[in-house]
Formats: structure tokens, sequence, C-alpha cells
């Protein structure tokens, strides 16, 4: 049995073996961010609705790849603007579906909506709780995804030239939902880099 708490690593090598083709991870406070990914972030609320009123428009889920590993089930998503289809956020969530009613577990395994929609819509009693952000710089993966160009590159803040890590920088959280009181729903939300 793996800790309640989301575990970084654990939730990537849940997809990936080696992490780094993900990305690097470096914990940032929530002080340290520009405005509009602390804005996106740092906070103790749904991401599909954060995200959702950060762009004006809904968003869509893209299930990239699922596991069953009884009695959680995960998966690695993107969603996407409802308006012109961009990448706005990448991420692995592992739920225990124990945790939520036969109905609920039926729409999460469907993959048609992203799971706070779905959440909301079952009126689950549910409580976000914000664990760690991180400055992400993306791996060879996570720029596929985002669609970002090899010539992208860092901030002046960001990690020196030379290393692994020469791409535009971004920033994601670790979180966990409870539902019904009970730790149910880990996650890894990255969103793709904004002006």
């Amino acid at each position: 049995m793996h800790p309640p708490i989301p575990d970084l690593m654990e939730l990537i090598r849940l997809f990936y073996d080696a992490p780094e083709e993900l990305g690097e991870f470096a914990p940032i406070a929530a002080e340290a961010m520009p405005e509009a990914y602390r804005r996106l972030l740092a906070h103790d609320q749904h991401m599909t609705v954060t995200v959702e009123r950060f762009h004006g428009c809904l968003v869509d889920v893209r299930v990239i790849e699922s596991k069953s590993l009884p009695p959680h089930y995960a998966r690695k998503i993107l969603l996407t603007r409802q308006s012109d289809g961009v990448v706005v956020q990448f991420g692995i969530v592992r739920i225990d579906l124990d945790q939520v009613d036969a109905a609920t577990r039926e729409e999460i395994l469907a993959r048609r909506k992203p799971l706070g929609r779905i959440l909301i819509e079952h009126n689950v009693l549910r409580e976000v709780e914000l664990v760690d952000l991180w400055r992400v710089t993306p791996g060879a993966e996570l720029r596929r995804l985002f669609g970002q160009s090899e010539s992208a590159t860092l901030s002046d803040t960001a990690i020196p030239s030379g290393s692994a890590s020469t791409f535009a920088s971004t920033f994601g959280r670790t979180a966990l939902i409870h539902c019904n009181g009970r730790p149910a729903v880990e996650l890894l939300e990255i969103v793709a880099a904004v002006d």
C-alpha cells in the first residue's frame, strides 16, 4: 500500500521508467512563482475549474495512457481548450476507485470528461489539498506533448544551459483530493507555458 500523500517520483514512475524523460522537478514556493502560474497552481481548487477560468473556455480531457491497479486506476492525460484544441495541462492521476460510487466510477473509466468536472457533477463531497509546487524543466516527452519547439529557451531565471535542461520551463503541483473525507485521488498537474 502506498502512502496517501502523493509522492512525485512514485506518480511519475507509474508511466515513465526514467523520470527525466518527463522532466526535471525542483520545489518552489508560491511567492517565487510568476503571478500567472501562482493563480493557476497555488490554491486548493480543482484544476479543471481553474484552467477553464484562466483560459476563458471549457476544457476536454485526452487520456494518453491508463493502468488498472485495483483498487486504483491511473491515467496520464492532457487537458485541451475546447475553443482551439491547444494543450493547457498535462497530468498523472491515481484514483482509489473504492472511494467513489458506481456511477462516478463508471464515468471516470469512460474517459470522456475531466476528473474535476465528474466529481463536481456527481456532487462528491471533496476537498482538494495542495501538497507541493514544482518548477518543471520539460524533458523530451513533456516538450512533445506541449508542442514545445526545440528552439524554445529558458528564461533568465532558469537552469543554466549546458545541462539537459535547456528548454522553456513551466510549473506544476502535486495535490490530493479527499472524497467524502477520505484520501482518494493523487495528482501531478503541470501547466503548459503561459505568457
